[in-house]
């Protein structure tokens, strides 16, 4: 039974008539569902990157809800405010990053409970994009995808990729997976540091406004990965490189100066998708859909285009 789950709406400042709900995956996992249903051009799933949460999509179900498309988002396992790990709810950890394919389903067949019509699209944000390129590729039903720097790969300093392997390996092995990945720890990335160089924007607005959501609702945030998350990671992405590109039409944003996600390996994968489409975003930084109202507008134009001609 799908039950009403707390949902910080004003915070947000999504559409009118959100609302979220408390989802259980099939292994017993409880995940939290934001949903703004009103739409009539079908509904958006909308899958946040690692340590995100529904809120911090309330502007961007809004700027869809403008274009005419309801809005689904979701908070993964492990963050939010669905279940975290139990012995340190600040580190972000997943057993296995199929888990995050078992919180899919239990999104779609709430959706199909709620009787939210189609047809359905997707927008993808860095390890929400590793997420949804392995989900359309197990067949998830949607009829377009767009994604925002999506991790199909990791980026290291020079000489750093080799070592992190061998350290999340090793520390798998020998059950020190729960470690915080090297340079991370339980704060909050948001929360510690300055707008002055930081990674994800260069909007200064959008980025008091998240620091704001945050200490509002420290619950909501979350710390560096766990050694156990970046082994996984690396090898969920290494995986993903291996398969062809799925026979749907896609448009990717990137950021010129992106910094966290590897970039090589979106220009590999947007090069040999027959349907895609890569669009780079002159100074943006990570998040595409959190930079100045230009490029945001951009972004969901865009996005909303490529939703028309696939209906």
């Amino acid at each position: 039974m799908i039950e009403s789950a707390p949902f910080f709406a004003e915070m947000a400042q999504g559409p009118e008539g959100g609302r979220a709900f408390w989802l259980h995956a099939n292994d017993g996992a409880r995940l939290r569902l934001a949903l703004w249903p009103e739409g009539e051009k079908g509904t958006v799933l909308l899958f946040p990157g690692r340590s995100e949460y529904i809120e911090k999509y309330g502007r961007a179900a809004a700027e869809l809800a403008a274009r005419g498309y309801a809005c689904a988002a979701i908070d993964w396992r492990g963050q939010g405010l669905a279940d975290r790990h139990e012995s340190d709810r600040n580190l972000g950890h997943v057993e296995d990053f199929t888990k995050y394919q078992l919180d899919l389903d239990a999104v779609l067949e709430a959706l199909r409970e709620l009787q939210q019509p189609g047809p359905l699209y997707l927008i993808a944000h860095s390890m929400g994009g590793c997420i949804g390129l392995r989900a359309v590729l197990r067949g998830l039903d949607v009829k377009a995808t767009v994604f925002s720097a999506p991790m199909w790969g990791i980026h290291f300093a020079p000489g750093v990729q080799m070592v992190a392997q061998a350290l999340s390996w090793t520390a798998r092995l020998f059950h020190q997976g729960l470690h915080y990945a090297p340079g991370t720890s339980g704060d909050t990335y948001v929360l510690n540091s300055e707008f002055a160089g930081n990674l994800l924007t260069r909007d200064a607005e959008t980025y008091a406004w998240m620091q704001e959501q945050l200490r509002q609702h420290p619950e909501l945030s979350l710390g560096g990965p766990s050694l156990h998350w970046l082994h996984e990671a690396i090898g969920e992405c290494t995986d993903l490189a291996a398969l062809a590109s799925p026979d749907i039409p896609a448009l990717c944003f990137l950021g010129t100066d992106e910094q966290i996600v590897d970039t090589g390996a979106i220009h590999d994968r947007m090069a040999r998708w027959p349907k895609g489409k890569l669009e780079l975003v002159n100074g943006a930084r990570h998040e595409v859909m959190m930079e100045s109202p230009a490029i945001r507008k951009q972004f969901f134009d865009l996005s909303a285009s490529l939703f028309a001609q696939h209906r």
